[in-house]
């Protein structure tokens, strides 16, 4: 039971300002959030994927050899056959969607920390500086998940989509709450199966009168998952040292292997939301909603540990599932706990002393927003002094242009050899620039491969077969060519090949006849 609770939020402080105040607001979130990501840019990170799965479904011509590649990661989603059916509503480019998308999730992501907020916290001074502290990107330890990012990520939708639904639980609609829950998991469901279990644990503790009904849905869930599970659809087996050699620099996958460090940092974010949690009750401070909210996050970190054994037994389904993002959750949880402490958490005071405490969420606000625009200013300025605030397309460069020249003047079935290691070096796959299928693009092939043994293999084995690609003559890129049906080279070098196509920087050769 919680303890008896002070008078609302909403009552102490309160209506919300104009709608108008949280446009402008919201343009500021996404201003310092964008400064902080270094700026947005098309094509990027995990869009490696998910354009080309989008680009597949409009074309079905595109990429013949690698959508094996592309399914072991796409089956689990639907996202990319419902943008593709947009595009087809709203013929606009991807370039324009994801800009939109991009905008819309920060847009939401805004409102969803508002929503929880304004139910835990006092003042307005420290709601804005709990927003601006969520504008500071950081990674969360050993997850390869990031709080913000620099682009369009579905997984960032259904994080804002999630929080929105946290919200809804501490103003008691569960209806909203589960609806918002299944939709951050369709849109992303390694993401939104954590929002699911959140939400509903936060419900069982909440809703008494929905316990049984929330008991027949998670039997039901239950029920599928070990049903996807006997199909085939997730793998239960272990990954052996073949499937694994290919994920070897995915070391975030594997929290038996940790540091000292990664486990002192995600271990804090426990103790920070319940230490926060207990002095609020003890100040008579909590909120109806917010001992569910807690008692959900705490049961993800439990479920963490208790797949432990399952992650040192190297079992696929559990490593695939990347259980350890949990802790992105609780993040969110915890940084507003910090912002509590530091603007409102204080004895009762009088005279001065209370005139100084008043002013107290004003000065957090003033440092998280200082220190939220420092650091983004330092990462466009100084970090990359090159990149625009908004890049609508890929930098009009040598590699775009050969990029360009690919996508325009050789057939859709194209299958490309470029150095495995272009994205890194040049910014962007050739799969999203050129929209073609490209022989082995490190990074990206080794992340999709975690979803599927066969193509761990396929990695594998072209990473043998390629070697240095620098190091590769004429002749042995052709041996290759004709061994893998690669019909063109992109290379920096000039190659005793028949030329098809040349810039400042890049060449393109002809392998087969």
């Amino acid at each position: 039971m919680n303890a008896p609770s002070a008078p609302t939020t909403r009552d102490r402080r309160g209506t919300w300002p104009a709608a108008g105040w949280h446009v402008l607001a919201a343009a500021a979130f996404t201003l310092l959030a964008t400064l902080n990501t270094a700026g947005y840019r098309y094509g990027v990170g995990d869009q490696a994927f998910y354009v080309p799965s989008i680009l597949r479904q409009i074309d079905g011509r595109l990429f013949p050899r690698d959508s094996a590649l592309l399914d072991g990661q796409s089956r689990l989603f639907v996202f990319d056959e419902v943008l593709a059916r947009a595009t087809g509503v709203i013929p606009a480019s991807l370039e324009t969607w994801f800009l939109g998308l991009y905008l819309l999730t920060l847009a939401l992501l805004y409102a969803g920390l508002v929503r929880i907020a304004d139910r835990l916290l006092v003042s307005r001074w420290s709601i804005a500086a709990f927003l601006a502290v969520a504008t500071i990107r950081h990674r969360i330890a050993k997850t390869a998940a990031n709080t913000l990012e620099g682009y369009f990520h579905p997984r960032q939708l259904a994080f804002a989509l999630g929080l929105l639904g946290l919200g809804e639980v501490l103003r008691g609609r569960p209806g909203w709450a589960l609806v918002a829950a299944a939709a951050a998991g369709a849109i992303h469901p390694t993401t939104g199966i954590w929002f699911v279990g959140w939400i509903g644990v936060a419900l069982v503790v909440e809703q008494p009168r929905l316990r049984p009904a929330l008991g027949i849905g998670a039997a039901i869930g239950v029920a599928a998952g070990l049903g996807l599970l006997a199909a085939g659809f997730l793998p239960v087996q272990r990954m052996d040292d073949a499937w694994l050699s290919t994920l070897a620099g995915k070391d975030y996958l594997f929290a038996t292997d940790w540091g000292v460090v990664p486990w002192v940092l995600n271990g804090a974010y426990p103790v920070v939301i319940v230490a926060t949690f207990l002095a609020r009750r003890r100040r008579g401070l909590t909120q109806p909603g917010e001992l569910g909210l807690v008692a959900g996050c705490l049961a993800l970190i439990a479920v963490f540990a208790a797949t432990l054994p399952l992650i040192a037994l190297q079992v696929a389904v559990a490593v695939q599932l990347q259980i350890s993002r949990v802790f992105w959750m609780a993040d969110v949880l915890a940084m507003l706990g910090i912002v509590w402490w530091l603007a409102e958490a204080r004895p009762a005071a009088a005279g001065r002393d209370a005139a100084r405490a008043a002013t107290r969420p004003r000065w957090a606000f003033a440092a998280a927003a200082a220190f939220a625009l420092g650091r983004g200013s330092y990462a466009m300025v100084v970090e990359h002094p090159e990149r625009p605030l908004f890049a609508l397309s890929a930098p009009a460069d040598a590699w775009s242009d050969v990029s360009s020249y690919l996508r325009r003047d050789t057939a859709a079935d194209t299958h490309v050899l470029a150095d495995p290691n272009h994205a890194l070096r040049f910014g962007t796959s050739l799969r999203v620039l050129a929209a073609r299928d490209v022989f082995l693009e490190n990074v990206k092939d080794e992340a999709m491969s975690m979803y599927d043994r066969k193509m761990a293999q396929r990695v594998a084995e072209r990473r043998l077969a390629l070697g240095d690609f620098e190091a590769r003559t004429a002749g042995e890129l052709q041996a290759l060519g004709q061994r893998f049906d690669l019909q063109v080279v992109v290379s920096e070098r000039e190659l005793a090949l028949p030329e098809l196509y040349r810039n400042q920087q890049f060449r393109v050769y002809r392998l087969t006849p």
